[in-house]
Formats: structure tokens, C-alpha cells, sequence
């Protein structure tokens, strides 16, 4: 299923320059939510921690809160629709959310609560995946800009991904299409929350990479976490340098077998861990040229993405009106 088949009330309506756009990002580590523009220009933001290994009702208090800050603002009037990126997995058809990295939300019914809201009486709502809304914003208006057939990976908390596959986002049946994170890399490896063993998001997700430096015997003088592990293997610290090389080849392995399978033209990072692109591109990319040997996939490109943190806000607020930023040049 593409992109273009979700159908709703937005979708139908002329293109209104002065109305606005909402939208929420839902991840294991923040919720994130802002009011933009017809072209994407976040003009608003607000943003919890998401109490990830609480129970569902404090789960969803932090959405409540980011939403009912937004309703604050004086943008929030014109707001007519309210597109929702959560992670994965997620059942768009039935508005249902579980995603692996917050066990209190299990079939979840994320569309009907938020619904249900004060806030968001009379607005349109849509759920989609985050990563099927970064795959649409970078391919809309950041780096798979152009091209017929890329692969959009979030690689923060956990790892998701979406594809474009010719020239159009795909969603699949449920919304999970793409999901790249829980393929399996490493026959052997550890036991994932997914079910499954040695999945991508074992080895290459931020909280992976941690584990696997702390292992490794990665004794870092502060907290232990993304930002000071990238400072370290900056710095050539041997265990934070390891760490790096196996997310990079996790990342490599997945990425060449999506290239084999349906012959993307790039593969495009973003997420918090995308901001060490400095130290993870290059064993990635090592790797990714060992593991994508046949010619028809040797030629795929990694790219980092280019609306960085905002991609899932973007593509959510634009996939909720049913339409494409280019309406609005």
C-alpha cells in the first residue's frame, strides 16, 4: 500500500495558506510535538520525556501534556489536523500502537484516547509510523529527495525504517512496512524485545550501542551515554570505536539486503545516533561495500538525513492533510 491510498476528510479540501499543520512524534526516549506551516517551517514545539517503562496511563499523560502546551499557543486555532508518528509497531487501520520500546502500550488504542483529548475536538487525526513519516518528509523535501527507490532509517531508542519504492512512500497493510529494525542480522545473537534474536536494532540502536561499549570494557567518566561514547571513540577510545563498527555493520547488513532485495538508490540516517555520523558512517560504509557486493546494490549511497530531528514531525503533520509540501509553493 502507498502513501497516497490513506484517505481521509483532509485529503479532499483546497489548499488554505493561512490554516496549520499539527503534529506528535512519539519515541522510547521523548515525545515531541509542534504546529507547523503549509511548507513544513516548524513554528511551535513542545517536548516530554516519555516515561517509557511506566504504565499506559503515564505513558500517555506526557502525550497529553506536549498536546495541551501546543493548544496554548495562539497558532493553535488555525490548526485543522493533527498527524501522530509513533513507533513501531502499529496498526493504522485500528488507531493501535505497541511499540517495543514502551511495554505499557501494547495494542494501545493511541487514536481514539488522543481523540478524546479537549485539545483535539474537531481536528483530523492520522497515525502512521515514525519512521513511514521520516521516509515521506526526507523524500518529499530532504534527502531521498528525487530519487524512486530509498530506504529512511531512524536510528535512536530503537530502529525503524521506511521505503520508497517507485516514487512512492510505502505503508503496507498495518503501517509496518519497511521495519527494518527487527530483521535479523545475527543468527546467534541476543534475545530482542521484539521476540526475535540478533535483530538490527540489537546491535545498531543508541541504547545498543551503549550495552555493547559497557561489555566491551568502555569505562567513560561521566554518564553513560550516546553523546559521550561518540566523544570517546572521537577521541579513539578502543570500546566506543568497536561499538560503532558493529551498529555500522548491523546497519550495513540490513541496509545491503534491502539493496539486493529491491535495488534502493540510498539509504538515508536520522535519529539521534545519526548525530555521531562522524564515527558511525565510516565503519558503516566499510562494510556496507563488503555486504553489498553484487553490482546492482554496490551502488547504493548513505546519506545523512536532512531535517534531522524534525523529519517525523514533518512528515506526520503533511501525511494527516493528505497532501505533499510542493502544494503549498
Amino acid at each position: 500500500m502507498a502513501i497516497g491510498t490513506f484517505d481521509t476528510p483532509a485529503t479532499s479540501r483546497e489548499p488554505v495558506h493561512d490554516r496549520l499543520l499539527a503534529a506528535l512524534d512519539i519515541g522510547g526516549t521523548k515525545i515531541a510535538g509542534a504546529v507547523l506551516d503549509t511548507r513544513g517551517t516548524v513554528l511551535c514545539r513542545a517536548e516530554r520525556r516519555t516515561p517509557a517503562s511506566d504504565a499506559a496511563p503515564r505513558v500517555f499523560g506526557a502525550v497529553g501534556a506536549v498536546l495541551e502546551e501546543l493548544a496554548a499557543t495562539p497558532e493553535w486555532g488555525r490548526v485543522e489536523t493533527l498527524g501522530i508518528a509513533s513507533a513501531g509497531p502499529v496498526d493504522i487501520a485500528r488507531g493501535r500502537v505497541s511499540p517495543v520500546n514502551i511495554p505499557g502500550w501494547r495494542d494501545f488504542s493511541l487514536v481514539e484516547q488522543v481523540r478524546a483529548l479537549p485539545a483535539v475536538t474537531g481536528l483530523e487525526v492520522l497515525l502512521c509510523g515514525d519512521a513511514v513519516a521520516m521516509t515521506a518528509a526526507e523524500h518529499w523535501i530532504g534527502a531521498a529527495r528525487g530519487c524512486r527507490d530509498a530506504l529512511c532509517l531512524v536510528v535512536s531508542t530503537g530502529v525503524g525504517a521506511g521505503l520508497v519504492l517507485d516514487g512512492e512512500v510505502r505503508n503496507g497493510p498495518t503501517g509496518n512496512a519497511g521495519h527494518l529494525g527487527h530483521i535479523c542480522v545475527d543468527l546467534l545473537g541476543d534475545e530482542c524485545a521484539c521476540g526475535s534474536r540478533g535483530c538490527v536494532e540489537q546491535l545498531a540502536s543508541g541504547t545498543a550501542l551503549t550495552r555493547q561499549a559497557l561489555r566491551g570494557g568502555w569505562r567513560p567518566s561521566g554518564p553513560a551515554d550516546g553523546a559521550a561514547l561518540a566523544a570517546d571513540a572521537r577521541a579513539g577510545i578502543g570500546a566506543a570505536l568497536a561499538a560503532f563498527d558493529t551498529a555500522g555493520r548491523a546497519l550495513a547488513a540490513g541496509i545491503a539486503a534491502v539493496a539486493t532485495l529491491v535495488e534502493i538508490e540510498v539509504a538515508v540516517i536520522g535519529g539521534g545516533v545519526a548525530e555521531a555520523h562522524d564515527v558511525l558512517f565510516p565503519p558503516l560504509k566499510e562494510h556496507l561495500a563488503a555486504y553489498a557486493a553484487l553490482p546492482f546494490a554496490a551502488g547504493v549511497r548513505v546519506e545523512r538525513a536532512a531535517l534531522r530531528a524534525d523529519a517525523g514531525l514533518v512528515g506526520a503533520a503533511f501525511l494527516a492533510a493528505g497532501r505533499h509540501p510542493a502544494d503549498a509553493r
